[in-house]
């Protein structure tokens, strides 16, 4: 008998009729009143250009509301999906409370106007993200994933801290609001402070290379994941929107979050070539998708960031709680799929395609009409085009013709509605100091542009597959904490 025929095989699960607790029942119904909630305040602020204090601690702008109602649909479809997907889990009720509290305390912070009070719900929202990475407490995975986590938040809470008391020493302001509507100039202690702000957001938000507490949270249960990487890791683009006023104080430093993100973006798609699962291809696209994030707000085009963070939580959840069923898709054989040779004629469609995509957005939106930064917007959304075109026509059985016939007609309309839901989200932001600062077109940015276009090719045409050296600097640029990896099947099977 071999090793393989005498590992324990997992039945189905054993039918039940147990009730659902109430509790979890309830925390489900009470989210989904809290989104109704939210979109009828939602409704009233866009009628006001001013802020809604409430007790000098919390403010209520544009970017709550819509945080509020995009943060609550996520959290009850999260809730609904737990409901079944965590029935017979022993930890079942304290789920629910955990990711609830969560919920609450994202609220919060989208709100919080207090320095103080922004700190601290920032650390609370990484401890209760932590406690769900650790959710199966009796794993010593989850545990060791938990802890991995736990320290890279804490670290980032001790820099917001850093950066909050520096910003005070200088404007003398206690509030988000004070800083934002203070006179600031580049001095070297607001470039400390900005800079130190800039690594909380990126720690917080998984970019390189900060990346690793993400990749090493694979053992926390789907809906987690969901609610991770669709709400928690936007938490860095809403940072840098709250206090875009400072960040936007030194073009040198803009250029560095274009740096920065650039970077994230592009190592993100390669990373995720060499992943192996489902999960590990789904954090390592995160890592790429917040990098476009922070490139959007560091050509100035933060209402491009926060529509971005908004649906790549609807795409990234989907992802994620539908993940089960792309792996029972997957052919058992061992060979790979190839997608079909897309042609002279499928190439000249995705390109052109691309381009028109490109034109839509322009005319739309205003954005890339003027020789400034917003040319790198348009252009990213050109080569974004192109490869979801691309991926489009390879891996459909229809007939060429059909195919590529039906590609600008997809593509197209999606464009102009995402060009549409860009232009809702900056009405949207009423009362939020600023929302979109294109800057002036400068080397770095044609660099960028460049290396994204290099990139591109590089990927699509496979290049980089034939180097060895390459594929292994990958692999152990993606390799989890230590303590967090599963080896063996019985590792997870028994939990």
């Amino acid at each position: 008998m071999t090793d393989e025929t005498r590992l324990p095989r997992v039945g189905p699960l054993p039918k039940t009729t147990a009730e659902t607790p109430r509790l979890p029942v309830a925390l489900t119904r009470v989210v989904w009143f809290l989104w109704a909630v939210s979109l009828a305040v939602a409704g009233l602020r866009l009628s006001s250009s001013e802020s809604w204090s409430l007790l000098g601690l919390f403010s209520v702008d544009g970017l709550t509301v819509v945080m509020w109602v995009v943060v609550t649909f996520f959290s009850g479809i999260v809730h609904s999906y737990s409901l079944r997907y965590m029935a017979g889990d022993s930890r079942f009720t304290r789920f629910f409370g955990t990711v609830f509290a969560f919920t609450l305390v994202v609220m919060a912070l989208v709100a919080a106007d207090s320095l103080v009070a922004f700190v601290a719900l920032w650390l609370t929202m990484g401890l209760v993200m932590a406690t769900l990475i650790g959710h199966v407490d009796s794993w010593t995975h989850a545990r060791t994933a938990a802890a991995h986590a736990r320290r890279s938040f804490v670290g980032s809470s001790a820099l917001l801290a850093v950066s909050f008391a520096t910003l005070w020493w200088e404007t003398g302001a206690t509030t988000v609001s004070g800083v934002a509507s203070a006179e600031i100039t580049p001095t070297g202690t607001v470039v400390f402070a900005v800079a130190v702000l800039l690594l909380a957001a990126m720690i917080q938000s998984a970019l390189l290379p900060f990346h690793t507490w993400l990749l090493s949270s694979m053992t926390a249960p789907t809906p987690a994941s969901a609610l991770m990487h669709a709400g928690f890791v936007n938490a860095g683009g809403i940072l840098l929107l709250r206090f875009a006023p400072v960040v936007t104080v030194d073009d040198g430093f803009m250029l560095a979050i274009v740096a920065v993100g650039g970077t994230s973006a592009i190592l993100g798609k390669l990373l995720k070539t060499v992943q192996t699962d489902v999960k590990s291809q789904l954090g390592c696209s995160t890592v790429g998708q917040m990098g476009f994030m922070f490139m959007q707000a560091g050509l100035g085009f933060f209402a491009a960031a926060i529509t971005h963070l908004i649906l790549h939580g609807f795409y990234k959840a989907y992802q994620f709680l539908s993940a089960g069923g792309s792996v029972e898709r997957k052919s058992p054989d061992g060979k790979r799929t190839v997608g079909q040779s897309t042609g002279i004629a499928g190439v000249a469609t995705t390109v052109l395609t691309a381009l028109a995509g490109g034109v839509v957005f322009a005319v739309a939106t205003g954005e890339g009409t003027a020789l400034d930064s917003g040319l790198l917007l348009a252009g990213l959304v050109v080569l974004t085009t192109m490869h979801a075109a691309r991926e489009t026509g390879r891996h459909t059985d229809l007939p060429a013709f059909l195919r590529y016939g039906a590609v600008p007609l997809l593509f197209l309309p999606a464009i102009a509605v995402y060009a549409a839901v860009y232009k809702l989200v900056e009405h949207a932001l009423v009362g939020v100091p600023i929302v979109t600062v294109p800057t002036e077109l400068t080397p770095v940015h044609v660099a960028v542009g460049a290396a994204f276009f290099v990139a591109y090719v590089v990927i699509e045409s496979g290049v980089y597959r034939r180097s060895t050296r390459l594929y292994v600097t990958l692999v152990n640029a993606t390799r989890p904490a230590a303590g967090t990896i599963v080896t063996t099947r019985e590792e997870y099977n028994e939990h």
